[in-house]
């Protein structure tokens, strides 16, 4: 029998699920997706993330849309630069002209060599991807790993820098010695050439000795200034951890640093899975508006909290508490991510854990949201998944670290990963902020190799396969099993019972699946 169960099955996924699109089907492991909507036409989308490849170990994968979320293409890759390698996070950005541009790291994932961050340019909308640009070289920082965790940042306004590129790093968890410090590299000429990379930090606002990973949070103001915000321990600056914001008027060239932030102790957020990962953002209507969204457990869990400055940084706000759930009821949030759009308004989205029955990070979760108008002070929650999704180890995992949103006009578009298909996927809603209203209509798009038989006993056969198609089997967590190319059948000696995954090189964008359950 033909595995027309399972299609079957996908089909009631893709109907009962429908306000939350499942954008990147991949049969073991999606993680930290990036959105980008074209700010010269709001029906266009990109979205890239880390995904598997067969024979390639982690990609980077993208998909794009013309007509606001509705239809998607097929997914394209990034190869890598040395066979070996791996690649990872993954941010995209549009520049003033309409072009979309694309930055990650690719690298050897055990032994950290032929480690660089590049960045990559789309001329047709996200449709084909140009000749990769190195950014930054591990070479570029001896004794370091510079390459890390990178983000970019374009500058669209009208200015003497329009066009200008940022991408900042950090050093990668690999016995670096101290001091550890952030990371600037700059492109004056559209990512055609990058200048040699700059620590973000300097004299007297120093990163320190302590924090090992000082992650920069970039963003650039309506104004064309550049910011880029991280984390310091250094007693000889401060008896407290800080956060220090550097910023620069000239595209780079000089930079400007300030305090802005001092914490106390007991604000750190303690559980080690938690993805405690900051975000800086000004807002698109006022030149003057910062803002700066972390987690801290002041109320003895994790909470989302927002500090503002209304002068470009000089003065800030006190924390304030995003997440409306009781205070000090246990519940841990985290993953955070926020955008301001052309109008002032503020969304904050976060992965939630207070519909549950338990507390701490392994429990089932969902993405919330809060919205704050620029005509209001005030924030209103919003849930965007359409089920409690539960808790996998895959979770514990680094790869599904960040979530990202934008809000344009009054429609947010946000993508997360989560399990409910049983393997990490990327999902996305698109919904309006006012009455929380889904304008996608999902298009079904059949991804299913057919198996048979199924329920499997001794061997296996594929539907419309070419004789000598390579293939891997997966079983349920990703690991591959088996190995070879397709010659009429596959036998499956050996294999335990259970559910398996099939990939063929030939056939990227599509999945089988089978059971061997030891009787028909």
């Amino acid at each position: 029998m033909k595995s027309y169960l399972f299609f079957l099955s996908f089909l009631f996924t893709i109907s009962y699920f429908g306000q939350n699109q499942n954008i990147s089907n991949g049969f073991a492991f999606d993680g930290e997706p990036y959105l980008a909507v074209n700010p010269q036409n709001s029906q266009h989308i990109v979205v890239a993330w880390m995904g598997y490849k067969l024979n390639e170990l982690i990609v980077i994968k993208t998909k794009n849309s013309t007509d606001g979320g509705n239809t998607w293409s097929p997914v394209k890759t990034i190869p890598h630069a040395v066979t070996g390698n791996q690649s990872a996070d993954v941010s995209i950005q549009f520049d003033h002209l309409g072009n979309v541009f694309l930055c990650y790291i690719d690298y050897n994932s055990n032994t950290m060599s032929n480690g660089a961050i590049y960045v990559t340019k789309s001329i047709d909308g996200g449709n084909l991807w140009g000749t990769p640009v190195e950014v930054v070289n591990i070479t570029d920082c001896p004794n370091k790993f510079c390459v890390d965790r990178p983000w970019m940042e374009i500058d669209r306004t009208p200015g003497p820098n329009q066009g200008t590129i940022y991408v900042t790093s950090m050093d990668a968890d690999r016995n670096v010695s101290p001091p550890y410090n952030p990371y600037l590299t700059v492109s004056k000429n559209g990512g055609l050439t990058f200048a040699t990379p700059r620590y973000l930090d300097t004299a007297g606002y120093y990163s320190g000795n302590s924090i090992t990973q000082p992650m920069p949070s970039p963003a650039i103001g309506s104004d064309g200034t550049f910011y880029g915000v991280y984390p310091s321990y250094e007693t000889s600056q401060s008896l407290y951890a800080t956060l220090i914001m550097a910023s620069s008027i000239d595209g780079g060239i000089s930079l400007n640093h300030k305090f802005i932030a001092y914490g106390g102790a007991g604000t750190g957020v303690t559980d080690p899975y938690a993805k405690k990962g900051s975000l800086f953002i000004t807002d698109e209507s006022d030149e003057n508006h910062l803002a700066m969204i972390m987690l801290a457990e002041y109320n003895g869990d994790g909470d989302v909290f927002i500090m503002e400055s209304l002068d470009k940084g000089d003065n800030w706000t006190a924390l304030e508490r995003v997440n409306q759930d009781p205070i000090s009821n246990g519940v841990l949030q985290d993953m955070v991510w926020a955008d301001f759009n052309e109008d002032g308004d503020l969304v904050i989205t976060w992965r939630d854990r207070r519909n549950t029955t338990s507390n701490g990070y392994e429990v089932p979760t969902e993405i919330y949201a809060a919205v704050r108008l620029n005509s209001t002070s005030t924030f209103e929650e919003m849930i965007l998944s359409d089920q409690i999704i539960d808790h996998d180890t895959i979770l514990r995992g680094s790869g599904n670290d960040f979530q990202c949103n934008q809000l344009v006009g009054d429609t947010l578009y946000a993508v997360w990963g989560d399990v409910r298909s049983s393997r990490l996927n990327i999902y996305m809603v698109k919904m309006n902020i006012h009455d929380q209203t889904n304008n996608i209509s999902i298009v079904n798009e059949s991804n299913i190799i057919e198996t048979f038989p199924n329920p499997v006993l001794n061997e296996v056969y594929l539907s419309n396969v070419n004789e000598n198609e390579a293939y891997q089997i997966l079983d349920s967590n990703g690991k591959v099993v088996k190995t070879g190319n397709y010659q009429n059948l596959i036998e499956i000696h050996g294999l335990a019972y259970g559910v398996y995954y099939i990939l063929l090189e030939e056939h990227p964008n599509e999945i089988g699946k089978f059971v061997i359950t030891g009787r028909w």
